[in-house]
């Protein structure tokens, strides 16, 4: 008899499924989140795929709508073929950032697993995106299905009436400028969904009834003298120095066609929906692993869960968190599930258990015993590299060995430049920090001039961090993209960051097509 009552408080058995069960462990496990983590999520949306499909959601950017490019029918043949030899698995869940939060579940997985992803995705990734301060002013989670909609009937538009060839060279270029086609500093406008289509017939209407008075014929020679004088203000006009190099094209290209324009801006709002993304892989991997861990392990101590079901659980587990060491095979850098969780139970472990050391580097927190406030203040207001900088002690560097190492390009050694003590506490996690910084470690270039009176070359800088240069061959490739949007010359200048003196110089007429 008492087996039996145990067994009616289990909310499954066995490793089937079916949406029942799913409904019913959602529900616990969404209990529990807010209850006792006090999260706060968005509506949710969990919807079943099969493994062809995650291969087809992995090719187009994990996005449940998208317009189509060659680009995502590579990558998908790619990953299949990877897939179907064993050399690589699949994600159990995807989950989306938007209003309701969407989450894909894999049929194959077994009801345990999805009850881990579960928690996991529809959890906690779901709480990090609504409450995190990039995504909260970066994104807009409730236009963004929306907008990925009129993308792909817009292009599919444009196909049909310009060609597949014409949008898709349209569509390779602005995909090349991607990862320099977001602000990084100066807040874009979030979407608004209501006035989507509004805007953009507003927008098509004008360009099409006007000009551009920056292209007009060129003045004769003695015209063209007198105007330069009136260049600082036409310079002003552009906002130069601009950081956003898709911006800059779409708005001031003297050959781009209306409807090309409003791709290269489809492109661009993309890549800015997802630049939070790559500030936080860290915190939000760690969170949504933290809570699927901690919720878990209360079901299973309140009797939900069974032993049998745990164990699986805890495999799939430590497959998640799992770090190789830098002499395997395996490892590939950082595990940002293994550091994320690894630091929010650290900062747990401080709340409620501290050290002498601990009451040293954490004054505030150190003992106080309310970690789920100091989890959720973490999770809202820092990205990877300030939580990194704030909230990693010495006792987790002790514990991943951590250490810096200097490695000069003048000097004929590595030279082991910080370890375990004071001092090196420090330097390695500002070292580590740094190295999460998305904007210190992303080439910073930016148009900084354009002759609009003569032969309209467009140049660009390159500024150049301890003496690291742009690798030739993708150099030369994304001035030839640039080139192709823009119409006329192009040039790119590397210019040394700290002394002002240009390094190198190369443009589009000395690269061979």
């Amino acid at each position: 008899m008492a087996t039996q009552a145990a067994n009616s408080e289990l909310l499954f058995s066995g490793s089937d499924w079916d949406f029942t069960k799913l409904s019913r462990v959602y529900d616990a496990i969404e209990a529990i989140a807010v209850e006792e983590l006090h999260l706060d999520i968005y509506p949710v949306q969990m919807e079943i795929i099969s493994s062809q499909q995650m291969l087809d959601a992995y090719s187009s950017v994990g996005m449940p709508l998208m317009y189509r490019h060659w680009s995502f029918g590579k990558h998908f043949l790619h990953q299949d073929l990877l897939y179907r030899k064993g050399g690589r698995g699949l994600a159990y869940e995807l989950v989306i950032n938007s209003n309701p939060c969407i989450v894909y579940l894999m049929e194959e997985n077994t009801m345990a697993l999805q009850a881990l992803v579960t928690a996991h995705a529809a959890l906690g990734h779901n709480h990090f995106f609504k409450n995190n301060h990039l995504f909260k002013q970066w994104t807009d989670a409730g236009a963004i299905l929306g907008y990925l909609d009129f993308a792909k009937s817009y292009i599919v538009r444009c196909e049909e009436r310009h060609g597949l060839a014409a949008v898709e060279a349209v569509l390779d270029s602005a995909h090349a400028l991607m990862e320099q086609g977001v602000f990084r500093y100066q807040r874009p406008p979030k979407l608004s969904s209501e006035r989507l289509r509004e805007g953009l017939r507003e927008r098509l209407e004008y360009e099409e009834r006007s000009y551009n008075d920056l292209w007009r014929t060129l003045p004769h020679s003695q015209q063209r003298a007198d105007v330069k004088v009136q260049d600082p203000e036409w310079k002003k006009s552009l906002n130069l120095p601009e950081e956003n190099l898709l911006y800059f094209l779409e708005k001031n290209s003297p050959v781009l066609e209306p409807w090309q324009r409003e791709i290269i801006r489809i492109v661009r709002v993309i890549a800015q929906y997802f630049y939070p993304q790559r500030q936080t892989q860290v915190m939000n991997e760690g969170c949504a692993t933290f809570v699927h861990y901690t919720v878990m392990n209360t079901l299973f101590d309140r009797g939900r869960i069974s032993e049998g079901a745990m164990l699986e659980i805890l495999r799939n587990h430590s497959n998640v968190v799992f770090q190789p060491a830098f002499d395997d095979p395996r490892f590939s850098g950082i595990n940002p599930y293994a550091l994320g969780l690894d630091m929010m139970q650290d900062i747990r472990r401080i709340s409620t258990k501290p050290t002498a050391e601990d009451r040293d580097w954490f004054p505030d927190i150190a003992g106080h015993g309310n970690w789920r406030e100091v989890l959720l203040d973490a999770w809202a207001d820092h990205r990877d590299e300030s939580f990194i900088r704030q909230y990693l002690s010495p006792a987790l560097i002790r514990k991943w060995r951590f250490f810096v190492l200097g490695d000069a390009a003048d000097q004929p050694h590595c030279e082991v430049a910080s370890i375990h003590n004071e001092r090196g506490y420090e330097k390695i996690r500002a070292a580590l920090a740094h190295n999460y910084d998305v904007g210190a470690n992303r080439p910073d270039i930016q148009v900084v001039d354009v002759d609009l009176l003569g032969d309209r070359h467009l140049r660009l800088q390159h500024k150049v961090k301890q003496g690291i240069l742009l690798e030739d061959t993708s150099r030369d490739a994304t001035l030839r993209h640039i080139r192709r949007l823009w119409g006329y010359e192009v040039s790119l200048a590397a210019v040394d960051a700290e002394t002002g003196l240009t390094v190198h110089e190369r443009s589009t007429s000395q690269i061979a097509e």
